[in-house]
């Protein structure tokens, strides 16, 4: 019985199998890609500070929306002084107008939300403030609309609740088709775009710490029927190409070689040497993500406009208005219900020196339109109604 138990513990060893092709490394081709997060600290890391494309592009939207001038107008004047364009010309004591619509457009860009707080909510507020949109936090009533926001910073938060009166804080987002409370970015649409060009740029920097040209290989020739490196002559090798051969520093060094060793240097494959295209292509893309013409950008192969005026005509009249006219009229609206009157805030095209050429024919085709009066020649140059007793 013991003699059936240990038989039973013990089985016969399985049958061996044997391969036809010996031993066998599968090098496999392209992988699955790795792609980065797509929250907005590590969109605006990957598209902004760690790329000069999407930086450059978002500096240049957000300094020309924030250097536009601006107007405000009720439906019987244009009012060259009021109380809301005081608060805006000083909006606290760390910010201008300039800084406050620089990242205030700055945050709808990189994130797709842009909030602006109020301080004190007697008549116009005292103060206002940008809120960095990574912060805040809708909180969705029972009847899906927003009933607070929540701020939360060095391990605290504050809740901004929304009442009958005017909302203490104003958020403009960007057109988002899957989103009920949060606007898409720019940064999101083009961040395939951002991953394909960083890549690129770690691909160059690398290739230029081998001294800017491609890896190889040491082949051994053996000798005397020897059929491969000992393993004291293999470590010695390694370390001393670790340590006289490796990094730029030792770019361009001589290679001693003994002993059968050959080096075989590795040219560049086509793809390779579309890298460089592909990054362009990338960088491209991301303009195109942003609504800035690549021209303005510096990037080459691109021959959409014909000078670089035109192009940068298409880029106020295509991006930096509608997303200024927008913003403002976000803002306008908000500081109306403060107020407890109506008006409005325009960007005023007659002094912008990009559309200049544009207004000068609108206003030359307009004051030769003799079956125009007055009146109508006001509302279509923009202009509020003259009033009874104005020259």
């Amino acid at each position: 019985m013991f003699e059936f138990r240990k038989r039973r513990a013990t089985p016969e060893a399985p049958e061996a199998k044997a391969s036809a092709t010996g031993r066998l490394l599968a090098w496999p081709g392209a992988g699955r890609p790795a792609w980065s997060a797509r929250d907005a600290g590590s969109l605006t890391r990957a598209g902004f500070t760690g790329n000069p494309v999407g930086f450059r592009a978002v500096r240049l939207i957000c300094e020309a929306a924030a250097a536009l001038p601006l107007v405000l107008q009720d439906r019987a004047a244009r009012h060259d002084s009021h109380p809301a364009l005081d608060l805006l010309a000083r909006p606290n004591p760390g910010q201008g107008r300039a800084e406050l619509f620089e990242a205030l457009v700055g945050q709808l860009l990189l994130t797709g939300n842009g909030y602006l707080e109020a301080v004190g909510r007697d008549g116009l507020p005292y103060e206002l403030h940008v809120l960095r949109s990574d912060r805040v936090a809708l909180v969705p009533g029972a009847d899906g609309w927003p009933m607070a926001y929540d701020y939360s910073a060095n391990g605290r938060t504050h809740r901004f609740a929304l009442g009958d009166g005017p909302a203490p804080v104003c958020h403009i987002k960007s057109f988002h088709p899957q989103d009920d409370h949060y606007g898409l970015s720019a940064l999101s649409a083009a961040a395939t775009a951002i991953d394909v060009h960083n890549a690129a740029s770690a691909w160059s920097k690398a290739l230029l710490d081998n001294a800017a040209r491609p890896s190889g290989a040491i082949v051994y020739r053996g000798a005397d029927g020897q059929a491969g490196l000992t393993p004291d002559q293999y470590e010695r090798l390694v370390e001393e190409m670790e340590s006289q051969h490796q990094g730029a520093r030792n770019a361009g060094r001589p290679m001693l070689l003994e002993g059968g060793l050959d080096w075989k240097p590795m040219g560049f494959s086509p793809s390779d040497m579309e890298f460089q295209q592909t990054k362009e292509a990338a960088a491209r893309e991301i303009a195109t993500a942003f609504g800035v013409p690549p021209m303005l950008l510096g990037i080459p192969g691109d021959a959409t406009y014909a000078n670089y005026q035109e192009a940068n005509r298409a880029f106020y009249r295509l991006t930096v208005l509608p997303l200024m006219a927008r913003v403002a009229g976000a803002v306008a609206d908000w500081l109306s219900d403060f107020a407890g009157e109506r008006f409005e805030l325009r960007v005023d095209p007659d002094r912008v020196p990009a559309l200049s050429m544009e207004r000068d024919g609108q206003w030359r085709r307009v004051s030769e339109a003799t079956f125009l009066t007055d009146a109508e020649k006001r509302a279509l140059l923009g202009l509020p109604a003259r009033e009874i007793g104005d020259g």
